[in-house]
Order: structure tokens, then C-alpha cells, then sequence
């Protein structure tokens, strides 16, 4: 069971690869398009601008690769920009496309908190989520973004947290994945989390 993670030359996208190595999985970053297509498992990483983080995977001839794997029923997990990259767009680059994965678009949280939210906060999962399945409670999980999506179909929400009002904090459609908040930073939390990923590739 190999699992891909997408390396598209931006940020720090190794963090993903060694907490997923540490739980055993045979997990290595990537920019090679066919070792992307033919892993088990994908993951797409991503920190910073929505638009850069965009083209840099266009850049890298990878666009298509990343898309193909998100909807052919493989199991993929998107982190932080990583998940938002699987929207329409945002309203951070508002004249860059994302992958058009998830229908919905990525707002900026409200000027009233300060932005961005860096730090720990709690997350209200979803009682059926095979995402967050066994975490302990209360879920403690890592976040730094000042943007969060707003799906079309509420129906693919994981889990939400409250930052100034209450966004998107993960989603899950079948076998499709992705937090806002970095699990590879979370602590034994996020570990749990990364290992129900596991599972699932495996299985």
C-alpha cells in the first residue's frame, strides 16, 4: 500500500510524509505524475496563498493527476490550502480557478477575530465521520489560516469549529478527505486521525 504525497514545490510538504511514515505507512512526496496515479492513497499538502499554491501545481504538470486521484474513488486527504485548493475558488486569488473537486469557495473568516487563527482550537465533528472516528474528546487540532471553505452541499462537512463564526473545518465524501487544520501538527490527535487514513488505504 504506497501513498503519494503531492509535491508540487511549495511550502513545507514534508511534515505530511514523516507523520505518516511514523504511523508505517509506506508514504513518500512525490512530483513524478505516474507514481501519483498509480498510489493507493494521495495526499495534497499545502501552506500559504491559494493562488500561488494553485499555480505552483500547475507549474508542475500535476494539476490533472491531482484532480483524477481526488475523484476516482482512491482515498485522498487534502491539508490546510491543500483542502481548499479542492474548491471552485477563493476569495484570496479571485482570479485563480481551484480544482473544482468540491462544489463551494473559500471565504475569508470574519475581521472581528484576529486573523490568522494560529494556534489550538476544538473541533464539533459529525457523529458518522469515519475521518475523526475514535478521536478523543474534546478534538484539539492545530490551525493557521485566515480562510475557510463554504461548501455547496452542507451534506460534506466532517466537522466545524468556531473562530469568529462557526466555518468548515473538515469534509468527507466518501473516500475524498480534508481538514483545515493540520493533523501532521496536532499531536496525538491529528496522529489518530492520519491513522484512519491509513486504515482506509490499506483496507
Amino acid at each position: 500500500m504506497r501513498i503519494a504525497v503531492v509535491d508540487y514545490g511549495i511550502g513545507n510538504l514534508r511534515s505530511a510524509e514523516k507523520a505518516l511514515q511514523h504511523l508505517g505507512a509506506d508514504a513518500n512526496l512525490t512530483s513524478n505524475a505516474a507514481q501519483i496515479a498509480s498510489a493507493d492513497a494521495v495526499v495534497l499538502p499545502g501552506v500559504g496563498n491559494f493562488g500561488a499554491c494553485m499555480r505552483a501545481l500547475r507549474a508542475s504538470e500535476l494539476e490533472s493527476v491531482t484532480r483524477t486521484a481526488a475523484t476516482d474513488g482512491r482515498p485522498f486527504l487534502g491539508i490546510c490550502v491543500g483542502m481548499q485548493m479542492l474548491f471552485d475558488g477563493s476569495d484570496e486569488s479571485p482570479d485563480v480557478q481551484g480544482l473544482g473537486v468540491v462544489a463551494g469557495r473559500i471565504s475569508r473568516l470574519p475581521g472581528r477575530v484576529r486573523l490568522p487563527q494560529m494556534g489550538w482550537n476544538t473541533l464539533e465533528p459529525r457523529s458518522d465521520t469515519r475521518l475523526l472516528a475514535g478521536l478523543p474528546t474534546p478534538v484539539w487540532c492545530y490551525f493557521v489560516h485566515s480562510y475557510a471553505p463554504e461548501p455547496t452541499d452542507p451534506s460534506v462537512i466532517a466537522a466545524w469549529c468556531d473562530y469568529g463564526t462557526r466555518f468548515t473545518a473538515a469534509i468527507e465524501r466518501g473516500s475524498l478527505w480534508a481538514t483545515q487544520f493540520h493533523p501532521e501538527k496536532s499531536g496525538a490527535v491529528g496522529l489518530a486521525l492520519l491513522a484512519n487514513f491509513v486504515h482506509v488505504a490499506a483496507a
